[in-house]
């Protein structure tokens, strides 16, 4: 395992659960690229914080429960549940991400997430919807 993979993937899920936008883009490089697959790549910060305020500021509460997780240096697998609670309603979608990491410098570079983006928009349209 790679003590420094884990904690920069660590720093990304603690920024998420915590919903601070900042936080989540500060742990990527500004390069990186993010990517609910097969969907649009985000690449950047700016893409990064867009996508990311989007469902964080929407949430009252935020926690991605980790199933398994496996580490090598440089990368990560992690099986969780991503839950969302929104207006009071809790939402969830089982995801597999891939955390591509720059241990050097302590970023992550590349995110796949694994999902069916179909079904969790499903769930969630109505409360994603502008208001």
């Amino acid at each position: 395992m790679s003590d420094a993979t884990k904690l920069a993937v660590r720093r990304f899920l603690d920024a998420v659960e915590a919903r601070d936008v900042d936080a989540v883009v500060a742990s990527f490089s500004p390069d990186a690229t993010y990517q609910n697959v097969p969907y649009e790549v985000h690449a950047g910060h700016d893409a990064i914080r867009t996508l990311f305020a989007n469902i964080l500021n929407r949430s009252s509460k935020v926690q991605w429960d980790i199933l398994s997780e496996a580490y090598v240096p440089g990368r990560a697998h992690l099986e969780r549940v991503d839950r969302f609670w929104i207006d009071g309603n809790e939402y969830s979608v089982p995801c597999h991400g891939v955390a591509h990491v720059d241990d050097d410098a302590g970023v992550i570079t590349k995110f796949l997430d694994y999902l069916d983006l179909g079904l969790w928009r499903e769930k969630v349209r109505s409360a994603l919807a502008p208001k």
